[in-house]
């Protein structure tokens, strides 16, 4: 196994990074600015820096296919960096929440991406042709507490969450005129938006830090504050 790579940026706190697709750009959340760093030879090299929030950034993620770089922040906004031949363009994005944004995760589809926040909700943002810009749409019950994390299921239309009231749960996002209606699984057959089709309590009632799904969705994973990894098969264990 190859020893890992160590690169000292700066002498602050890292909120969040996220590596572009060909691991060449390296976005890092530091204070109210997001860090771009490109590769040279073995090193990463401050390049860019996209500042638009007025508050903390929280969380950063580098749409792999796009490379549109999404921001949230304890501003209580979403950006969205385009990338031109002048810098990163940034549009701002509406979560309609009244408590910081937590977590942001592009879908594999990178039509849409979701915003974890403090107000118990999950902003579903997703492009509107018509009227140009981002919108979105949110996820509400049964979230009782600050959302700590988010992961997206293989066909972009499941979502994962792991909020600080020691649950993970995984919802639809399906979003009409966005997403393709998903086959039938494991996790249900009709999938209209914010239907709850799973939901699990860490044992220790401890905050979920981390969750993910299998590469084929059929399986979840979730970290919590207990030092306890749970993985839940929906079907039933292979």
């Amino acid at each position: 196994m190859a020893a890992p790579e160590v690169h000292h940026l700066f002498h602050h706190p890292i909120a969040d990074h996220s590596f572009s697709a060909d691991r060449k750009t390296l976005a890092v959340a530091r204070d109210s600015t997001v860090d771009l760093y490109g590769r040279v030879g073995t090193a990463f090299k401050l390049k860019d820096a996209l500042k638009g929030h007025d508050k903390l950034v929280t969380s950063v993620d580098i749409a792999p296919k796009s490379g549109r770089i999404v921001t949230c922040s304890q501003d209580r906004n979403a950006l969205v960096w385009e990338p031109t031949p002048d810098g990163y363009k940034p549009t701002l994005v509406l979560l309609r929440i009244n408590r910081a944004a937590t977590f942001v995760r592009w879908s594999p589809s990178e039509t849409k991406f979701a915003v974890g926040s403090g107000a118990r909700v999950i902003a579903v943002c997703y492009f509107e042709e018509e009227n140009d810009w981002w919108v979105s749409k949110h996820i509400k019950k049964p979230i009782r507490s600050t959302i700590t994390t988010v992961a997206w299921h293989p066909n972009s239309v499941l979502l994962a969450a792991g909020s600080t009231d020691a649950h993970a749960r995984v919802f639809s996002s399906f979003i009409k005129g966005v997403d393709e209606r998903p086959e039938p699984g494991p996790w249900g057959e009709r999938l209209p938006f914010n239907t709850v089709c799973g939901e699990f309590l860490n044992n220790s009632a401890g905050w979920v830090h981390a969750t993910a799904f299998s590469p084929s969705g059929d399986a979840l994973a979730f970290a919590a504050h207990d030092s306890s990894i749970t993985v839940v098969y929906p079907g039933g264990a292979d």
